[in-house]
């Protein structure tokens, strides 16, 4: 990353720059982050947070050095999950970050929200992360909890919003709110077709905060994208999603996370690949092995067998056969553990599957939820 300081930002400079940075976007997307002229002169003369980590560029510059090189003064940087240069590897406590230019905390560590204390002295925060539209996806409840945090204070917030890749469909189960965690903190569909703004919406409008509390919130829309308009991300939004197929599959794979199977971690293609030792049928070979995003990966050093989808054209849905497959071929005696719950949500899909229920029976059971959430989404989306 480069930094260039700017003592004082002068009104001919922010032009040129609000000018060129727009150059060449007229006809593709241009993120919430891209689109300056929207936010900047609300940072002006404030000392600002920023919520982010490394997918939060504007053009091929981070967000941050973006910011300091127009003399916007970035006062405190908090990061999510994988930190804020977005390589720490699934799940890893992270308290070791360090910056020479702000403040830098992580709200994966110990705690997962900030504290008001933590939030003195800003005037506003701004949050911009690439989520991938899934529930379980912890980007989406970092960003509930600073809400959270900034609603108790009084501290304004603007989301700079981003397309959600699978922002084409919502489908998958309702989480109870009985099984609320990190991987799940609201009523939602496990697909839940909103962006990290719309959500945002929902959120404060909802009053899903705790006590029903209202935070002061602005979003700042990406332009040229709508839900129906397939979103190639430029970077990947953590370690194990490396690419588009990855990203496509995660609604489907994700739920292994709570099973006896291996999606990949711990090898080249994670949540491209699905298997077990015990797998019976399946025609490819995996072994994961500790790398860079992942230092525990399950079955590690097993040879699994399975099903690969690596070299597939994405297919933006949620395939509910895999686990159906999995599952009938696998001779183990305990193939879910409890983390299946909070992933789904509900103790029901377990038992679903276990009773041999099909497909079609099993979508059948969460529809008219669905059907509700439908209504509701509709309030929030702001992109037609």
């Amino acid at each position: 990353m480069q930094y260039y300081k700017i003592s004082i930002l002068k009104p001919f400079l922010f032009t040129i720059f609000l000018a060129t940075s727009l150059i060449g976007h007229t006809q593709s997307v241009a993120v919430g982050a891209e689109r300056m002229n929207e936010y900047l002169p609300l940072l002006q003369r404030k000392k600002v947070g920023l919520l982010v980590n490394h997918t939060s560029l504007v053009n091929h510059t981070h967000l941050t050095d973006t910011l300091l090189s127009l003399g916007i003064d970035v006062a405190k940087v908090f990061s999510p999950e994988h930190g804020f240069k977005g390589n720490k590897p699934d799940g890893e406590k992270i308290t070791d970050e360090t910056s020479s230019r702000f403040e830098l905390i992580s709200l994966y560590g110990e705690a997962k929200k900030p504290t008001t204390e933590q939030l003195k002295g800003l005037d506003v925060m701004v949050v911009d992360m690439q989520d991938v539209g899934v529930r379980c996806y912890t980007y989406a409840s970092t960003m509930t909890w600073m809400m959270e945090t900034c609603a108790e204070v009084g501290l304004p917030v603007i989301v700079l919003d981003r397309p959600n890749p699978n922002g084409s469909y919502v489908d998958g189960p309702v989480l109870n709110e009985a099984y609320e965690s990190i991987v799940g903190l609201h009523s939602i569909p496990l697909v839940h077709g909103l962006t990290l703004g719309e959500l945002a919406l929902m959120i404060n409008g909802e009053g899903w905060l705790r006590d029903e509390l209202k935070c002061d919130l602005q979003v700042i829309k990406t332009q040229g994208w709508d839900h129906s308009q397939p979103y190639s991300l430029p970077v990947a939004p953590s370690p194990n999603l490396p690419n588009d197929l990855a990203v496509a599959l995660y609604p489907s794979l994700v739920l292994f996370e709570g099973t006896v199977a291996s999606v990949g971690r711990g090898t080249d293609f994670p949540f491209q690949v699905v298997g077990h030792p015990d797998f019976k049928g399946g025609s490819f070979g995996f072994t994961p092995h500790p790398n860079e995003g992942s230092k525990y990966p399950p079955l590690e050093n097993e040879l699994c067998v399975g099903l690969s989808f690596i070299g597939q054209q994405p297919t933006y849905e949620l395939d509910l056969e895999i686990i159906l497959r999995l599952y009938r071929n696998t001779e183990v005696d305990d193939f879910f553990n409890d983390y299946f719950i909070k992933l789904a949500g509900t103790t029901e899909l377990a038992r679903e599957i276990e009773s041999g229920k099909s497909e079609l029976e099993i979508r059948s059971s969460w529809e008219k939820e669905l059907r509700s959430y439908h209504i509701l989404r509709k309030r929030y989306l702001i992109y037609d």
